[in-house]
């Protein structure tokens, strides 16, 4: 799997560029100038708008009620315009485990598909979010008091501009007949599917393993963006076998992009990105070397440490991931850890890590229940930490035999010397947590807060601030920004359909007939919640089941707060773990690991992660002995 647009040098197919001069080459030049332009300074305004709402509201007591709704109109046309700046630049992510083991020939016809699959969906999308925009026009903003196609229209605008930027790759390859052939191939496959509809529409539920399982999958393994491939199943099932105006998957898509709370997703991108750039990550990293850098495998239990600590803080587990990553990963590979095991651990962590508090997934269940949050608190703690003591006891037997002969074991002094330059960068979490529980934040705020911060030290403290690398590292912030929320939209219109065709109703009576009791409910949900996690985005898994499920749960005689652990990491599991766990993409994103390199890797992980998953399952009192009642 890769997350890039792999070339290929073989077959006379590479997708390279025609005569440095050709017109395609400067519309391509001239559209990204444009589009990488305006994302970045729309990524700046986020970071000023909510800095300044913070800022209005703690400070001078004066809230900015406009300053949510900007910063919602501004982060779709940011998620949009990343997502053409991602594809533009090969970075949305895709699984190439297949593609790359075939031979020369079909590997050039397979990436060329991977460029026309995308354009058909886009072409047959394009004109219902026109639609979608126009209709919008007429929902007035409450407080900015202007019309709702200012943000609508950031749908079809990078819809259409993702189509452009498409067909200019597809004109780029130099093979005329290899891409004839995938043109003809992508136009018979999509006529063959319209031509069926009248077939497909009695089959009922059957259509829901054609399209949600063998189309994904057939995208999947054949190399298409993640993102394209559920867009593709959802609005071929949505198309042909329901009688649903394609404007709803539209708005769907709106729906699963924009949620206030992912815009931790980029700020937190772009923090990670400073603390590097600053100086504060070269000296957190030179401490906790000298901690644990002796010790084998000693990274690595920093990295399981840190997304406990952090883990939370944003809201988004994508966001943790990303304020760790940047820190640790350099030297790690330094030290001669597979990049693979790195984004696999990684990967793993953000499962391991889901029901620490405050977290949007315990908040959520809390909501959508009726079950204490407060006690959701209590209980999330512990659980955490055996899963932890899972994934660490696979770090010992990995690094068992580690070489580090030649890494010195540093004095107290040098140690303590690093303690004093590391402590700024030390404090980042806790200010950050502070800031949100002190409500000075909220956790969509928060990252502004982390970003002052760290540019106030690297300029004042750390005396390094490199101002020419600004533009670029917003440019690549509103690029992986793209490819992550793109995918999320993607899963929550496939969520979408998935409900609308009763599977969730079905599953949850069920789900109520297995036999076993307490424990026998318990097995089912974990199997059920780690399929569903890793074809449902996490939080709208939860929407769609935890009200049909906690009362059968009830009933068979498990404690709530004890169902909730267990729910959450089947579907943590589910949604960090590959093929098709949209977590483990981001991580390989954030890490900028092919996903290729981590396969190998993580199911020692996943392992771990089932075992400690079955403790906490099997001993209630994990969960609930903490409680306050």
């Amino acid at each position: 799997m890769s997350h890039h647009a792999t070339a290929l040098d073989e077959g006379g197919a590479m997708p390279g560029a025609a005569s440095g001069g050709s017109w395609t080459d400067r519309l391509d030049r001239g559209l990204a100038a444009t589009v990488e332009g305006a994302a970045a300074l729309i990524v700046l305004a986020e970071i000023v708008i909510l800095l300044a709402g913070v800022t209005a509201r703690y400070v001078f007591h004066a809230p900015l009620v406009w300053s949510d709704e900007l910063a919602s109109i501004l982060f779709l046309w940011l998620s949009m315009l990343g997502a053409v700046v991602a594809l533009r630049r090969g970075e949305h992510m895709r699984m190439t485990g297949l593609v790359s083991r075939v031979g020369p020939t079909p590997r050039a016809l397979l990436e060329t598909l991977a460029i026309t699959a995308p354009i058909a969906f886009l072409a047959m999308i394009l004109h219902p979010a026109l639609d979608y925009a126009m209709e919008e026009q007429f929902i007035v903003t409450p407080a900015l008091e202007i019309s709702n196609a200012w943000r609508a229209a950031a749908l079809p605008t990078g819809l259409g501009l993702m189509a452009v930027v498409a067909l200019i790759r597809l004109m780029r390859l130099r093979n005329l007949r290899l891409t004839l052939a995938a043109v003809a191939l992508t136009a018979a496959v999509t006529v063959a599917f319209w031509l069926a509809g009248p077939v497909l529409k009695p089959l009922g539920q059957a259509n829901l393993v054609i399209f949600f399982v063998g189309v994904v999958a057939a995208c999947v393994f054949g190399g298409v963006p993640i993102a394209f491939s559920f867009a593709l199943a959802t609005f071929g099932y949505l198309a042909l076998t329901t009688s649903t105006p394609l404007l709803v998957m539209v708005g769907r898509l709106d729906e699963g992009m924009s949620h206030l709370i992912l815009l931790a997703v980029p700020l937190f991108v772009f923090l990670g990105l400073l603390i590097e750039m600053t100086g504060m990550a070269r000296a957190m990293i030179q401490f906790l070397a000298s901690l644990l850098g002796h010790v084998r495998g000693g990274l690595s239990y920093v990295l399981i440490g840190a997304m406990y600590l952090v883990s939370g803080i944003s809201g988004s587990k994508i966001a943790d991931m990303a304020a760790i990553a940047p820190v640790l990963f350099p030297e790690m590979k330094k030290r001669g850890a597979p990049p693979g095991d790195l984004v696999a651990l990684l990967s793993a962590t953000g499962a391991q890590t889901e029901t620490i508090p405050p977290s949007i997934v315990l908040i959520t269940i809390g909501s959508v229940t009726g079950v204490s949050i407060a006690a959701l608190f209590a209980g999330g703690l512990l659980p955490a930490v055996v899963l932890g003591a899972a994934l660490c006891a696979v770090v010992w037997w990995r690094y068992r035999h580690e070489d580090l002969s030649h890494i010195r074991r540093p004095p107290a002094s040098e140690i303590a010397r690093l303690a004093v330059a590391a402590l700024p960068a030390i404090l980042l979490p806790f200010v950050i947590r502070a800031a949100v529980v002190e409500g000075v934040a909220t956790a969509t705020e928060v990252s502004t807060i982390g970003i002052a911060y760290s540019t106030l030290m690297g300029l004042l403290v750390y005396r390094q601030f490199d101002w020419a690398r600004l533009k670029p590292m917003l440019i690549e912030t509103a690029s992986l920004t793209g490819a992550i929320i793109f995918i999320v939209g993607c899963a929550t219109a496939m969520a979408w359909g998935l409900t609308q065709s009763g599977f969730s109703r079905a599953l949850a009576l069920w789900m109520a007939d297995i036999p076993g009791g307490g424990y026998g409910f318990l097995a089912i949900s974990i199997v059920a919640f780690i399929i569903l996690g890793s074809v449902l985005e996490g939080i709208p898994a939860i929407v769609l089941f935890g009200p049909l499920l906690f009362p059968i749960a009830r009933d068979a005689g498990v404690h709530e707060v004890h169902y909730a652990m267990v729910v959450i990491f089947a579907m943590g599991i589910g949604l960090f773990a590959p093929p098709f766990g949209v977590g483990y993409y981001g991580a390989c994103a954030i890490s900028k690991v092919s996903p290729d390199e981590g396969l190998k890797h993580i199911w020692g992980y996943v392992a771990a992660l089932l075992v400690g998953l079955i403790v906490v399952a099997a001993i209630p009192w994990i969960s609930t002995g903490f409680l306050p009642y």
